[in-house]
């Protein structure tokens, strides 16, 4: 499924510079050192940068983003199930598959509705993992009920909260939600902070969040292959958010 493009990009690669070609010659940043404590898993901070994709899921499938940030979620809060109700190609499965940990994973493409609260255990799961639709950047489906066909920005939001409100029903007391997501420039509502909705949807849902937020460095995103025409500031990442359920 293509991606709905918010700059009407000519896509035709001939027309880069050379001045362009040199932008993208590999370029590196050296990170801050992270304070030495306990953790299980130390390399885990809240800047992520992990260029190998890990053999997780299918990185044909549009917006699979790799394996290893769940892989080291799961190590570091060692949770006994997980609830992955937006599988995707079933990068979430895979990585619980090796670590043994026993995983509830279902798709809209298997007729099921993670924003439906009926289709899920309530109070059950230590740990789920969403990484939904950033509204219609990516179309993942022909359903109608699919985030990402959600026509208008307050369609998604109302979706939104129903996925987040129903993710938070399923944990136990002290269970962790991770969500994913990116901001994204919509060609017709303009720059939408899905980072920060995310934050205002859990808080309405009664969660709180667990820890910093984790900046995941997003390579080989396909926008990165891509010449546009319009003056813009790339973003070059997304946000893993965890929340915790507590008790009422």
């Amino acid at each position: 499924m293509k991606a709905i493009n918010p700059f009407y990009a000519n896509r035709n690669h001939s027309i880069m510079s050379n001045k362009h070609k040199r932008q993208y010659l590999p370029t590196y940043a050296k990170l801050p050192r992270s304070p030495i404590n306990s953790s299980p898993v130390p390399h885990l901070t809240s800047l992520y940068h992990f260029n190998r994709a890990g053999e997780y899921g299918d990185r044909s499938y549009p917006g699979n983003c790799g394996g290893n940030l769940i892989k080291d979620l799961l190590l570091f809060f060692r949770p006994a199930n997980v609830l992955d109700p937006m599988t995707g190609s079933g990068t979430c499965k895979d990585v619980c598959n090796e670590l043994s940990i026993e995983c509830h994973s279902s798709d809209m493409r298997q007729g099921i509705d993670a924003c439906d609260a009926s289709q899920f255990l309530r109070n059950h799961f230590e740990f789920a993992w969403i990484h939904p639709p950033y509204w219609r950047m990516k179309l993942y489906t022909e359903d109608p009920r699919d985030l990402s066909r959600s026509p208008t920005l307050d369609a998604f939001l109302e979706c939104y909260r129903l996925l987040i409100e129903n993710c938070a029903g399923s944990l136990t007391d002290n269970g962790k939600l991770a969500i994913l997501m990116g901001d994204y420039q919509d060609r017709e509502e303009g720059f939408v902070p899905l980072v920060f909705w995310t934050k205002y949807l859990a808080m309405q849902a009664g969660l709180q969040q667990h820890c910093t937020d984790i900046i995941r460095f997003s390579h080989g995103a396909s926008s990165s292959k891509k010449v546009y025409r319009s003056s813009f500031i790339p973003g070059l990442h997304d946000v893993c958010m965890i929340f915790t359920k507590t008790s009422q």
